[in-house]
């Protein structure tokens, strides 16, 4: 058995104060907890993704961990009914002079049960075939009773001329059929929060945000987004999907690792109301920082401005114009194109220089340093007492 090794917590009084405080004793992170009258101490590291147990909240005997919910006995470290086995560390305590003191040679050891990877965690790869062409709707709309929608129109037409006039094989994903969360910020928690797949899809298996990820990092290699316009911005379930696809620019900040490759995006936008140029800025701009290309003029648009109000004119107008059935069929022949030309002779990156980008990593990689330095030292000390 390896000699205790006690480090000061601070002085029982004030350590009363708090139900459940994170407290770093040296280099290792202790959740502790204050409940009818004792004190009790576990690692502060989840086994999940490495979440501050001690930043999070009791749940009756359990504390629940404030990045993805994974729950440990405030006792005895191990996991809820039926993940019994998934445990964190738990630490010995006393109290000398008024002071609480932990031994921070484990108790009991760390135990990660595995699981089975996530059927989207896996190696980015092309399978053989004809240029793929995804169109992605985001108008919104009741299912059952659908509406005419001229961005809609557009985005089938441009598919249509992809699949009997391209040799493209194409899908179409409206984001008003699926069910799927709105982001729930856990990248707001910290950087390490936001996993890829999403957290929500991981732990929801109702989320159908996934056929979302499927479609677009595995399958398309042209990706054609429509909107309408919703006071001079894009819609709002383009935002509720791009809002979710944060953690896939956030794999670069946290792993330097790009999993939009070779991808060339485009954009249809609708609306009875203007702003056409700032939509389309928005939409480049986000396509482009999760790694996408774009062909030469890669947006059209459809506006009769700010004061046309009579919409069934509107509707009217893009049913008949044959102009603007060409101008979606073009765009997506400028798209494939392109793909065709890029796949041909240019690698797919895996890896980007970020200094000076939004993920340089620098700041980051020192706080995921600290957290896998004290996971380290809590494995040292557990295999010391085997």
């Amino acid at each position: 058995m390896a000699e205790p090794v006690w480090a000061d917590l601070g002085l029982v009084e004030d350590l009363k104060k708090t139900p459940l405080a994170q407290i770093r004793a040296g280099r290792t992170p202790v959740a502790l907890t204050y409940r009818n009258g004792e004190f009790h101490a576990v690692s502060g590291v989840c086994n999940h993704v490495g979440g501050p147990l001690g930043e999070g909240r009791l749940d009756g005997d359990y504390i629940v961990c404030p990045w993805h919910n994974y729950k440990f006995h405030f006792r005895t470290g191990e996991g809820e009914p039926g993940y019994e086995e998934d445990r964190v560390p738990s630490y010995e305590l006393k109290v000398e002079a008024g002071r609480l003191l932990v031994n921070l040679t484990p108790a009991t050891s760390r135990h990660k049960v595995m699981h089975e990877p996530h059927p989207l965690e896996r190696p980015l790869a092309r399978a053989p075939g004809p240029t793929r062409v995804l169109g992605i709707s985001t108008t919104a709309m009741d299912v059952a009773n659908p509406r005419y929608s001229t961005s809609d129109a557009l985005l089938e037409a441009a598919l249509a001329h992809a699949s009997s006039n391209l040799q493209g094989e194409t899908k179409l994903l409206k984001l008003t059929e699926l069910a799927f969360r709105n982001c729930e910020g856990y990248y707001s928690k910290s950087a390490h929060a936001c996993t890829w797949p999403c957290s929500i899809t991981q732990m929801d298996p109702n989320d159908q945000m996934d056929r979302v990820y499927e479609a677009i990092i595995f399958w398309a290699d042209v990706i054609l987004v429509s909107t309408p316009i919703r006071w001079g911005s894009a819609s709002s379930l383009y935002f509720k999907m791009v809002e979710r696809m944060n953690c896939v620019q956030n794999q670069i900040t946290l792993r330097d690792r790009v999993m939009i490759r070779n991808k060339v995006a485009a954009f249809i936008i609708t609306g009875g109301q203007d702003n056409i140029q700032a939509v389309a800025g928005e939409m480049l701009g986000f396509f482009a920082e999760i790694g996408c290309l774009f062909p030469q003029f890669p947006y059209i648009a459809h506006s009769r401005g700010w004061s046309a109000e009579d919409m069934e004119n509107n509707i009217s107008y893009v049913q008949k114009s044959k102009a603007l059935k060409e101008g979606a069929e073009s765009l997506v022949e400028r798209a494939v194109a392109f793909s065709r030309m890029i796949a041909e002779t240019t690698p797919a990156p895996e890896k980007v220089m970020r200094a000076g980008r939004k993920a340089d990593g620098l700041d980051n990689a020192a706080m995921g340093a600290q957290l896998l330095a004290g996971m380290a030292d809590e494995g040292a000390r557990s295999d010391e007492t085997k």
